[in-house]
């Protein structure tokens, strides 16, 4: 048997094998909806994709817990590692929202947010009543923009939960919205035509291949002429 029969023998089988651990993984990674515990009366995150530190999930209770002991305004942050095939962000949010919250008395006064780690999607879905504190049209911006700027410049998961953490409880404040971060675009200035310098340096080059040049031709030149 030669060595590429004995390899295809193999290679074959291998890749299978590959290929169905990889389907076998990735519905495991997926967060199904009743996967989710259910409502913590001891937390306001739950970080199932762990990409918050300890230390701002600490901050969120405590800014969180005021908010709701000031306003009646009740926030909850949930983080997943992925959706599964079925699912897209609003509808996993919205019936997560719905499961923890069964009654349209107990959904008024509540506010769920959720990003999915995979695609960094993230929804917010709200009650009744916060609605006429806050428009969904402020919430959809926490949402798409104050949370997800942080994440476009590298992933920046804690900055993000900590911009939109600080505008939603100022907006559920009743204090002025402070809008979205702005987000800064970078202009190319300089120019695209050669410097001077540049100029100079592209004639240096010219000098040295002229040299290599020469440096061939200069002794074949010579050795037919000794030759002769």
């Amino acid at each position: 048997m030669t060595l590429f029969s004995v390899c295809r023998h193999w290679i074959l089988p291998v890749f299978a094998l590959i290929l169905t651990a990889q389907c076998w993984m990735a519905p495991a990674q997926a967060t199904s909806l009743y996967e989710v515990p259910p409502l913590p009366s001891d937390t306001r995150v739950i970080d199932l994709a762990e990409i918050l530190s300890r230390l701002n999930e600490g901050k969120f209770n405590e800014s969180l817990d005021a908010l709701a002991e000031k306003t009646g305004q009740e926030v909850r942050f949930v983080t997943i590692r992925r959706l599964d095939y079925d699912e897209t962000i609003d509808t996993f949010t919205q019936k997560l929202f719905k499961q923890w919250f069964p009654t349209p008395k107990a959904q008024a006064n509540q506010t769920l947010l959720v990003i999915d780690k995979l695609t960094n999607n993230s929804s917010i879905y709200t009650g009744e009543k916060v609605k006429e504190v806050m428009p969904d049209t402020i919430a959809n911006s926490i949402a798409q923009d104050t949370l997800q700027v942080p994440l476009r410049e590298g992933e920046r998961y804690n900055q993000g939960f900590l911009d939109a953490s600080d505008r939603l409880v100022a907006v559920l404040s009743g204090e002025p919205d402070p809008g979205p971060p702005i987000v800064k675009d970078v202009v190319q200035v300089e120019g695209t035509f050669a410097s001077p310098e540049e100029t100079k340096e592209s004639n240096a080059t010219v000098w040295v291949i002229g040299l290599l040049i020469a440096a061939t031709v200069i002794p074949m030149v010579t050795y037919f002429w000794y030759v002769k």
